[in-house]
This record gives structure tokens, C-alpha cells and sequence, in this order.
């Protein structure tokens, strides 16, 4: 075994909190009454009326060319500094977490190596379909899931906004607005709204007007369900922290909007539609406390408070070449290293600190040293990781073994000619497989798909995520997992035809050119299936086991989006979260003055800290939120 430290950077090298369960209260000490004088029997009353109304690169193989980039405006551009003692980081992973890092430290004249398996941008990233490209043009892009940037994500559009792209601007820039979210139920289409207003002052009831108005399922629904639906977003709303943490945390959202007391079109129309359109989740696994901070985010998007930008964002080309490809080309830039192919197998400690990391590369083994190290690899290869020498050092991080993971996964049917089911992301209300999607050539406005991807003949991508797995389907009666390749593609066929009008002929075999499946589905309809790439499940109680991105050992540090974030949900805006929380923690160990990353914080309005203290003492006293009524009561 070769012993070295990280490579050497190229000669052109720039160098220079608990998390409580108040997290989630607002800032600032705003009005909001209190809460006081409305009965929860007088406001579901209420409800009901409104809703109807290069030292490693010879064992590792790899190169380390660097490319210089103009910063985009209002980059940091990294101090021209010797390098000094402490600011060596090894990073270990290079998806979204493992970039975020890199890029607050490098930013900050840190000496940074990132070390990557399989390939850059982890779940994020494009993955172009071998062989499909002709004549000059590229392959076909596929996707592990579509991309959605929602409105409330602020601290990766921040990150975004300081990544030049050619030609000027930033990755930011890339981001498109859709003009709906949407969704289909048996033949009818129906439109959430993308924007709004409140009349007169932020208050429950004002909000619960609005929601009434957008919730259209179309007589559907019994009316007092719907009711009941929008009474319990309320009680969620004006929630203090101590009831989000200690109760809410505790429930599915299944158990919070008692979906086992309701009707069928209650569960297919509000509550499945509702998680499957938010995050493709599924209600029965997805915590209350998740889906209610996702809810409220995504109102204020709507509403365009908090600063929030639009609810539903897309971006206008794949996501290799409008954010992984120019974020990497300014690392580059910026002095950070990339190994690829380099797999982390074991992290040495001594003195209750990480002494060493041993990387496997097609050349054998190293031993890479640092001064801090980053583990910002998905949690169901970090639980190996976290050896008992480790765990002796921080016990807490025991508990992560306790995080559990699902299939998520995406599927691309290219087509010949466009067809516009949505603009915006579209879910399929009562569909077994939870499907949600995009049609991405309306997005990709400044590409003819036909002339850049594939040979010719495809001119639009209908990007596609199955959220549930294990449910059996309507052609085979067998889960996704039980199914092949063309069981999966006949299935999703079927069910997307169920759903929208004149199904078999809008969806019809002919414009459909090909299909992707994400690759890291193997074993296709064997008692072997297995999935390489799940995602992390936010499930009831989940926020206990999840760790902070600073833990007991001195030099580690975690960077994923098992870490908890202030969006408490598994998705790019968390990783990227956990990155700037590794990156200040880093900061804070290696003594710089350097200013931290900023963490942007979920708005939450001030009219409602009343609401916020009042439930606080509530909830200390055993007492249901003011505006909840827990069991459904028919008028």
C-alpha cells in the first residue's frame, strides 16, 4: 500500500449549532394575535364553507487539469494565499453534498480533493444513453428522476447563482419557470395554482380562502372532506416548533389527515395527488411533519412570500450541461482536484480523529491524508463506513443506521412529436406506481432537440419518476420490482392512458421513439432486482436518527441529505445545505475568519408568531392546536 496525501494542486492554485427543535419557529418577534378567539368547531364549520367556494493520480489514474473561468458576478473569488496548515480537505463523494463543500471552501483559498467512484453529480446528474447519438449529434440524455427546483430552494439557486456558464451569466440563469403544476384523475385534468394573492392581512383565515379557491377537484370529493383537508393545513400552518418536533414528527401524513376514516377520491384526489405532486412521496411512508413543511413552503412560494421565486422551476437544457458541467469547469478553476473512479473503503482513526482514509482506484490502494474529511456519500453507503472505531468516537451517530431508504427512480419515453400534458409538472392521481412528470422540450427553448440528441427522429423527452415500487399495477398485477424492462414500459403506458384524456391516441406507440430506464434498476423481474441508487425516506420519527454535518470526531464531517437541514427533506436543496454546514464546521476547526456560508432558513411569516407561542404552550399543556380537530366529524 502506497502512502501519499491528497495531489498537489496545479501550480496556478488559490489558496489562502446544534440543531434544536425550534429550527422551524420564525424570525423575529412579528404580530399575529395570538391565535385567540376561534373555536376549532367554528373554524372547521368554516373550512367546510370556504372549500366550497496528483500524488494520488499515479495509483488513482486520473488527471487534474485545471480550466480557468471568469466569476460570475458577485462570485468570491478565493484569496491568493500561501497554503497554511489546516486547510487540506479530502472529500468523499461528488454529488451534490460533496460539491457544495468544495465549492464554500475552495472559495475560501481551502486546498480541496474530491474523490468519486462512479461519476460526477451523483443522483443529479445526466446519464447519457450509450450508442443513441448519430451523425454528430449527442446521445440521448437520460436522467436518474426529472429535476425540480421549487420555489423555496434558496440555498442551491445562491450556490447556482455563482457558477459562470459560457457564453455569460450563471446557472442560475438556467432555471425556467413552469406556468402550472397539475394533474390528471381519470380522464380529467386538473390545475393547481402557480400564483396567487391573499386579500387583506396574512391570517388562517385569509389563508384558508385561498386555499379553497385553488383546491378544484370538481365535486369529486365530498365537500366536508375537503373541508376537513384544508382545516388540517391551518392547524399545521400555526404550528409552534415544540408541536412540528415532538408530534407532528411522529405521524405519517396519512395519520395526520386520517385518510383510513375517508372516502376513496379523498385519498386519490387530495391526499395521494397531494404528496405525489409535491415530492413524489408516498402518504403512508412520508412524515406529517415533511409534507406539512413542504405544503407551507410551497403556499408562500405561491403566494410570493418569503422572497420565494416561482413554485415550479425547471431547467433549460440537462442538468449536465446547464449546472454539473460548468460547476465542475469552475472548481477547476477555483484550485479544487477531481479523482474519479476512487472508492472510499475505509476511514482510519487514531486519538478519536480521522488519520487517514484507504481509496481504491484501478491501480491499487492508497492511503489519503488530510486535515479534515468530508463523507458526503448517500446514507446507505455511509452506515459501512461509520466503523466501530468511529462509532466509539460519536455514539450518536449510531442512530443512522435507523434512516431507511425506497425506490425512486426515473423512466424517459423519447418522442417523435411533443405532446403537451402540462406546463409545469403534472401527476397521475390514482395510479398505483405514483407517477409524476415534465415534458422537457418546452423548457429546453434554446435547444432542437432533434439536431443536438439522438439520430433525428426525437423531438421531445417525457421524464417520468415512479414513486411506488412495491404497489402491483393494472396490467400484470406485479410491483415495479417484480416486473422486466418491458413490463415497467407497458405498465407506465397503461396507467399514464388511464389517466389522461384520449389516452391510447395522445400516448400513442407510434410517436413513442425509445424508452430509458435508470440503470441503476438491475435485475429487472429476478428475485435479484436491486436498485443502486435509492433515496433517503422521510419517514415518521426519521429526524431523530438524522445527524448534524459536525460530529464528535474533530476532522469528520458529513455532507448529504440524510444530514439535517432546515428543509427536512431529502433533496438537492438539503444536500446542498449540508455541504455549507460541513464547510462551516471545517471553517470553525481550522480557526479561519473567513465568513461562514450563509444557511438560508424556510420562511415563515411574522403574522403567525403569536399563532407559533401561543401552540408552543399549548402543546406543553397537552392541548390540540387551536385550529385542529383531530377526528373527522361529518356535518
Amino acid at each position: 500500500m502506497q502512502d501519499t496525501t491528497p495531489p498537489q494542486p496545479h501550480p496556478d492554485h488559490n489558496e489562502n449549532d446544534a440543531h434544536n427543535q425550534a429550527q422551524g419557529q420564525a424570525q423575529g418577534q412579528g404580530g399575529g394575535g395570538g391565535g385567540g378567539g376561534v373555536g376549532r368547531r367554528q373554524f372547521v364549520t368554516g373550512a367546510v364553507a370556504a372549500a366550497g367556494a496528483v500524488a494520488a493520480a499515479g495509483a488513482l489514474g486520473t488527471g487534474t487539469a485545471t480550466a480557468a473561468t471568469a466569476p460570475a458576478a458577485g462570485a468570491r473569488k478565493a484569496p491568493r494565499t500561501r497554503k497554511a496548515a489546516g486547510r487540506r480537505v479530502a472529500i468523499f463523494g461528488g454529488g451534490m453534498g460533496g460539491l457544495s463543500t468544495a465549492h464554500e471552501l475552495a472559495e475560501r483559498g481551502f486546498e480541496v480533493t474530491i474523490y468519486e467512484r462512479k461519476t460526477w453529480g451523483g443522483k443529479n446528474r445526466s446519464i447519457p444513453v450509450p450508442g443513441t447519438g448519430t451523425a454528430g449529434r449527442k446521445d440521448l440524455p437520460g436522467e436518474h428522476g426529472f429535476r425540480f427546483f421549487p420555489g423555496f430552494y434558496q440555498n442551491l439557486p445562491d450556490t447556482m447563482s455563482r457558477i459562470p456558464v459560457p457564453g455569460g451569466g450563471n446557472a442560475a440563469g438556467n432555471l425556467q419557470a413552469g406556468k402550472e403544476v397539475s394533474a390528471y384523475y381519470d380522464g380529467t385534468k386538473i390545475i393547481l395554482p402557480a400564483a396567487g394573492s391573499i386579500e387583506g392581512t396574512l391570517s388562517p383565515e385569509s389563508l384558508l380562502n385561498f386555499l379553497s379557491t385553488g383546491i378544484n377537484v370538481l365535486g369529486k370529493v365530498p365537500l366536508w372532506e375537503v373541508g376537513y383537508f384544508l382545516q388540517k393545513m391551518i392547524a399545521f400552518v400555526t404550528s409552534g416548533p415544540k408541536r412540528r418536533y415532538g408530534q407532528w414528527e411522529n405521524l405519517s401524513f396519512a395519520q395526520f389527515v386520517n385518510s383510513d376514516k375517508m372516502s376513496q377520491s379523498y385519498n386519490e384526489l387530495l391526499v395521494d395527488m397531494f404528496t405525489g405532486t409535491l415530492v413524489a412521496a408516498k402518504p403512508d411512508k412520508a412524515g406529517a411533519h415533511t409534507m406539512g413543511k413542504m405544503a407551507e413552503a410551497w403556499v408562500y412560494s405561491t403566494l410570493g412570500l418569503g422572497g420565494y421565486a416561482e413554485p415550479d422551476r425547471l431547467l433549460n437544457a440537462p442538468t449536465n450541461e446547464s449546472l454539473i458541467d460548468p460547476w465542475m469547469k469552475h472548481l477547476r478553476s477555483l484550485g479544487v482536484t477531481f479523482q474519479i473512479d476512487a472508492t472510499l473503503e475505509h476511514l482510519n482513526v487514531q486519538d478519536k480523529q480521522i488519520a487517514s482514509a484507504r481509496v481504491r482506484g484501478p491501480n491499487g490502494t492508497i492511503d489519503v491524508q488530510a486535515d479534515h474529511y468530508v463523507l458526503a456519500v448517500p446514507v446507505e453507503r455511509a452506515i459501512p463506513l461509520l466503523n466501530n472505531d468511529i462509532l466509539a468516537a460519536d455514539p450518536t451517530l449510531k442512530s443512522i443506521a435507523n434512516i431507511t431508504t425506497d425506490w425512486m427512480n426515473g423512466i424517459m419515453f423519447y418522442l417523435r412529436q411533443p405532446i403537451n400534458l402540462g406546463r409545469g409538472h403534472v401527476a397521475y392521481a390514482a395510479q398505483p406506481w405514483a407517477l409524476t412528470s415534465i415534458n422537457q422540450a418546452q423548457f429546453w427553448k434554446d435547444t432542437k432537440i432533434n439536431e443536438t440528441y439522438g439520430n433525428g427522429e426525437v423531438n421531445d423527452v417525457l421524464s417520468m419518476c415512479i414513486s411506488a415500487w412495491d404497489v402491483p399495477g393494472i396490467l400484470y398485477n406485479k410491483p415495479a420490482r417484480e416486473c422486466t424492462d418491458e413490463q415497467i414500459v407497458n405498465e407506465v403506458k397503461a396507467q399514464l392512458r388511464a389517466a389522461i384524456p384520449w389516452g391510447p391516441i395522445v400516448l400513442n406507440d407510434f410517436n413513442i421513439h425509445s424508452y430509458f430506464l435508470d440503470p441503476a434498476i438491475t435485475g429487472n423481474g429476478t428475485p435479484q432486482a436491486a436498485n443502486a441508487e435509492p433515496l433517503m425516506i422521510n419517514k415518521p420519527g426519521s429526524w431523530n436518527h438524522r445527524p448534524e454535518a459536525t460530529t464528535a470526531l474533530p476532522n469528520l464531517f458529513l455532507a448529504s441529505d440524510y444530514v439535517k437541514a432546515d428543509i427536512n427533506l431529502a433533496t438537492m436543496e438539503g444536500a446542498n445545505e449540508a455541504g455549507r454546514k460541513a464547510a462551516n464546521g471545517i471553517l470553525q476547526a481550522s480557526g479561519s475568519n473567513e465568513t461562514p456560508a450563509k444557511l438560508h432558513k424556510m420562511y415563515l411569516p411574522d403574522e403567525f408568531q403569536g399563532f407559533y407561542d401561543e401552540d408552543d404552550r399549548r402543546y406543553d399543556r397537552g392541548e390540540a392546536n387551536i385550529f385542529d380537530l383531530w377526528d373527522p366529524v361529518k356535518p
